[in-house]
């Protein structure tokens, strides 16, 4: 990735802050939009820059991308989680999912592909998840939406065929974070995905390594 111009969307959360220092590993400039400016403090001295940005704004994702000097790597990791059960979503909540986790991944995907297809080369990777080939119980919105993630990812590797522009996801189980150790404890925390293993996954899906693999949905699953 040395040299490569890297857009990492959700380079605030924890998966995120892992992802950005394995692309730094690798001698990549890294770009990340955020939100909250106390999210960003984090990575304000890691030589990545910074670009406060609204993912789900396409004006926003678009002035993102073409601003910056070229796009060789997008690593969308936007996204998020509740659970409930079927009977009781409301549709609020269905449609919160659905543009968090897909309408998302669709924009910047959508402005990404015109700046690849420019530059003849690309690489995308998307985050699904287990619940896409494992769904479980009170996560409709959530497994549906991430379906959608993989879905469209395989769309975008079968329309770049016969190019430089790859297209691929991965499909994390339960990942070891702060957030999830609050919400379920740390009893099987050692299990669980270390965000450090996924982001390498992530980053040789983003290298030139990767250049074979197109519409793949890698399952990182952990000890679970």
């Amino acid at each position: 990735m040395r040299g490569k111009h890297v857009l990492i969307t959700g380079g605030t959360g924890a998966l995120g802050r892992a992802v950005c220092r394995e692309a730094l590993a690798r001698g990549a400039l890294v770009t990340v939009p955020y939100v909250v400016d106390a999210e960003a403090e984090a990575l304000k001295d890691a030589g990545i820059t910074l670009v406060a940005a609204d993912m789900s704004d396409e004006q926003a994702v678009s002035r993102v991308m073409n601003d910056m000097p070229a796009l060789d790597v997008l690593v969308h990791l936007v996204g998020g989680f509740e659970m409930g059960p079927t009977h009781l979503v409301d549709l609020a909540a269905w449609r919160r999912h659905l543009d968090l986790n897909l309408t998302t991944t669709f924009l910047c995907c959508k402005h990404a592909l015109a700046r690849m297809r420019q530059s003849g080369y690309g690489r995308i990777v998307t985050v699904g998840s287990r619940a896409v080939v494992d769904p479980m119980g009170e996560a409709a919105a959530y497994s549906a939406s991430k379906a959608g993630v993989v879905a469209l990812t395989r769309v975008i590797a079968a329309e770049t065929k016969g190019t430089a522009i790859t297209a691929n996801s991965v499909l994390p189980s339960v990942i070891d974070t702060p957030a999830n150790r609050r919400a379920m404890g740390d009893a099987n925390a050692s299990a669980w995905v270390a965000p450090s293993s996924l982001a390498r996954v992530i980053c040789f899906l983003g290298s030139e390594d990767a250049r074979d693999l197109r519409g793949a949905a890698l399952p990182v699953f952990g000890q679970v």
